[in-house]
């Protein structure tokens, strides 16, 4: 499940190595975190079903998962996921919910399932089990590339830079966490010193958008405590980045899964041998098409 490729240096005499999570089976890293949880549930859990609230890959992992286990899924959405994410958590039998213009509306909903119908949570970051998932992607980069001095990751909810955090700190890797500029909850919170709202805004990088919950549990302290360095890049820098990677190294990558790659763009230099982990590559084709002709 795991690829690494190469990419060119820029103006940094460092090599930098790519993660392609973009590869995997649902398109994302997010497999990782929904099928470690769903493995621990009681035999009563996976009668009654789960629920998942996601921006789109968390949801097409968790309806993928779902039907390879026999388990009822149920996922809600905002109402302005990926049309192509849609139809993917919709092929895998999994019941979809439309539940609002907001992400925090998406989470609102299934709360409510939980409560309503006794369904059993798998969330998308907040989760002890999640980040452990997570954190193989960090695994695998220290076994694949001996010597990884920096790993760049995408920021959300924080359960992919929290796990990949503790899966490399012990080896002395520095971790550089990277917000897109309008889906930056949680770098606001960590500069607030807890967990605050802000408003949602439409971005390339939708899979980074959302809150990460007011009683957050976990990822938050865990980020704070494994981040040495935060990057934020702008819209412009996540499509520059979308189209190089499409037009010079023929890869699929959406916005979200790109902000490494807009860093190293954007001028940011690594300190020595880095990994980039591009976090997710599903992306319609029109939007793809926009990219390459805009």
């Amino acid at each position: 499940m795991a690829v690494a490729g190469r990419t060119a240096r820029g103006s940094s005499s460092s090599p930098v190595f790519l993660k392609l999570e973009s590869l995997q089976r649902t398109g994302s890293f997010k497999m990782r975190g929904a099928a470690n949880r769903l493995a621990k549930l009681s035999p009563e859990e996976r009668t009654r079903g789960v629920v998942a609230a996601s921006s789109g890959n968390h949801a097409r992992a968790v309806a993928e998962a779902c039907r390879l286990l026999g388990i009822p899924a149920t996922v809600c959405v905002p109402e302005w996921v990926d049309p192509l994410k849609l139809r993917a958590i919709q092929a895998a039998g999994a019941r979809v919910v439309l539940a609002g213009p907001t992400y925090d509306d998406a989470e609102a909903r299934a709360a409510a399932l939980t409560d309503d119908e006794g369904l059993a949570p798998i969330h998308p970051f907040d989760d002890l089990d999640v980040i452990e998932g997570q954190g193989t992607v960090g695994t695998e980069i220290v076994e694949q590339l001996p010597g990884v001095e920096e790993v760049v990751v995408p920021l959300s909810g924080g359960g992919l830079v929290a796990g990949v955090g503790l899966a490399v700190r012990e080896h002395g890797v520095r971790v550089v966490a990277v917000s897109a500029e309008r889906a930056s909850v949680m770098h606001v919170s960590l500069l607030k010193g807890r967990p605050v709202q802000v408003p949602e805004e439409e971005t390339v990088a939708s899979a980074l958008s959302g809150g990460i919950g007011m009683e957050n549990r976990f990822s938050f302290d865990i980020v704070r405590e494994v981040v040495d360095e935060h990057v934020i890049v702008s819209e412009d820098a996540i499509r520059s980045a979308m189209t190089r990677a499409f037009t010079e190294c023929r890869l699929v990558v959406e916005g979200g899964g790109a902000v490494g790659l807009a860093a190293l763009r954007s001028g940011y230099e690594p300190r020595g041998t880095a990994a980039v982990v591009v976090s997710g590559g599903n992306i319609a084709s029109e939007v793809v098409s926009d990219l390459v002709t805009s």
